[in-house]
């Protein structure tokens, strides 16, 4: 008797493909589906773009191998819509954005999970490296096992009524070396397949040259800046920069200088020694608690600043606005305008949001 209907996310790397063969073992009847975020034109001879022909035919194999059938489902426009163009917008503003946190939260776990319901599938099945439990308190979303692939960062925008039709079932294995013997063993084509690295929809991980190609605009020159606002040098455009960025800044300095400031509007990079990359403080928007409400009163807890840091203590206030103030106990190094704020109670994932401000 099977188990239930699953739609499986298959993005033709090893962690799909064991999930789709992994769920079928255990008695669920799988349907494999690849979204396309790109059309095919996009694609670059020697460079990762967004669901290449090459990423399709794999899944596509993955699913042949598996014993289930396999879908490609068009999502192009609304990628561009929820992905793509906030990524621009943001970086033309002089923050730095997380597509991978817009994609789970629109595309994968929005519209994707929306059309696994509407097919008769109970669940949607991905590769994530991160768990969900079921209590009397409702669905928690945990870290997964292996610290070192955990991704439980990007998914802090799933609500309950999301994490109830979700399944993770890497969750509670580690990549190297299990999940790689399980492909082994299934005989998969992926088992050996490299993980994809960076932003996959950006060819050659160059935000800029893909930011100027997408909009025709040229990023145009300005003043660099140091910290008492004496220029210092000139820039070929202010979205080469991130903050915290101490490399390839274009100018030579005295002492060790880091990008403390990008100003879009005026067309300025700022440097200053490492202190001026120090704040105790954050104010987060889009928060989204996983328990469906924010708590009545301020919390203890522990927060990430961006991916693969460690937890950092913490005190969380929710703002009247919907708004979360997070003050650390330590000072935090360049703390991001645009990245994600995520805040964990030991392995739980309480919520999250966007960074907007430092303080």
């Amino acid at each position: 008797m099977s188990r239930g209907r699953v739609l499986v996310a298959m993005s033709g790397g090893v962690d799909s493909s064991v999930v789709a063969s992994l769920l079928v073992e255990q008695g669920y009847e799988c349907v494999g589906a690849t979204m396309r975020l790109a059309t095919n034109e996009d694609d670059r001879p020697g460079e990762r773009t967004c669901c290449s022909t090459d990423d399709v035919a794999d899944a596509r194999q993955a699913c042949w191998d598996a014993g289930i059938r396999h879908h490609v489902f068009d999502y192009t426009e609304a990628f561009e819509r929820d992905v793509i163009d906030p990524f621009v917008a943001a970086y033309e503003a002089g923050l730095t954005p997380n597509p991978c946190v817009a994609c789970n939260r629109h595309l994968k776990f929005g519209a994707l999970l929306d059309r696994a319901l509407k097919l008769g599938c109970g669940f949607l099945a991905t590769g994530h490296y991160a768990r969900v439990e079921h209590d009397g308190q409702g669905y928690h979303l945990l870290k997964g096992v292996d610290a070192g692939k955990d991704q439980s960062y990007f998914l802090f925008g799933l609500t309950q009524q999301r994490l109830a039709h979700v399944l993770f079932p890497l969750g509670g294995l580690h990549k190297d070396p299990e999940v790689r013997a399980i492909a082994e063993r299934l005989g998969l084509t992926s088992a050996h397949k490299r993980d994809s690295e960076g932003i996959c929809f950006v060819p050659g991980g160059n935000h800029l040259r893909f930011i100027e190609q997408r909009t025709g605009r040229v990023a145009p020159a300005g003043d660099i800046l140091d910290t008492d606002g004496n220029v210092i040098g000139r820039h070929e455009g202010a979205l080469r920069y991130t903050l915290g960025q101490r490399k390839g800044l274009g100018v030579a300095c005295a002492r060790p200088a880091y990008v403390c400031a990008i100003d879009t509007v005026a067309n300025t990079v700022t440097l200053g020694g490492p202190e001026r990359l120090m704040a105790r403080s954050l104010v987060a928007r889009d928060w989204n608690w996983v328990a469906g409400a924010a708590p009545e009163v301020r919390l203890r807890a522990a927060a990430k600043v961006r991916y693969h840091q460690p937890d950092q203590p913490c005190v969380a206030t929710p703002l009247p606005d919907g708004r979360v103030r997070l003050e650390f106990d330590d000072a935090q190094r360049a703390i991001t305008p645009g990245q994600a704020a995520v805040l964990y109670d030991g392995d739980e994932v309480l919520g999250g949001g966007t960074i907007e401000s430092v303080e």
